[in-house]
């Protein structure tokens, strides 16, 4: 058995030729194109944070350390607005992975659940299944925390 990978099951004669059929016909992936969507999509959204941010620290006297929760509130609001109209997902369809990696595919995924499971009702329906995927980002998130804690305690009574 190799180190660290599952074993292969062994495919039949005709699964072999159908897999290389089906490789014949796969269309190629635009890979190029969906990265630079992704890029330009996630790039700007970034970009808007960091206008926002700017807004906070120029109009309203945060300061940067002050103006950053603010400023990922806004964003949040602003994915689940926009994903309650419905545009969110239109952008994410265009754009892949570059909007799932912000702050804001995080929040749109919570309100697309919430969405999805309004006629279950608030508690069980809007509730209950809009907190499934943040519940495991937050056990993930205060543990990781944890360990990043542990080991600056550990350099810092080190040196």
């Amino acid at each position: 058995m190799r180190h660290g990978r599952p074993k292969k099951k062994k495919l039949t004669p005709v699964q072999q030729e159908y897999q290389q059929l089906a490789k014949t016909h796969e269309p190629p992936r635009p890979l190029l194109r969906n990265f630079t969507r992704a890029f330009l999509v996630g790039g700007g959204i970034c970009m808007i944070g960091q206008g926002i941010q700017e807004m906070f620290i120029h109009y309203f006297d945060f300061t940067e350390k002050t103006a950053g929760n603010p400023t990922v509130a806004v964003l949040i609001l602003l994915s689940a607005l926009l994903t309650g109209l419905g545009l969110y997902d239109r952008i994410a369809q265009w754009a892949g992975a570059g909007t799932s990696v912000p702050v804001t595919g995080f929040a749109n995924s919570i309100a697309s659940a919430a969405i999805e499971h309004r006629s279950e009702g608030f508690v069980l329906g809007v509730g209950g299944n809009m907190f499934k995927l943040a519940g495991s980002v937050i056990v993930f998130g205060v543990a990781a925390a944890f360990v990043i804690g542990l080991i600056k305690t550990l350099f810092t009574m080190g040196g």
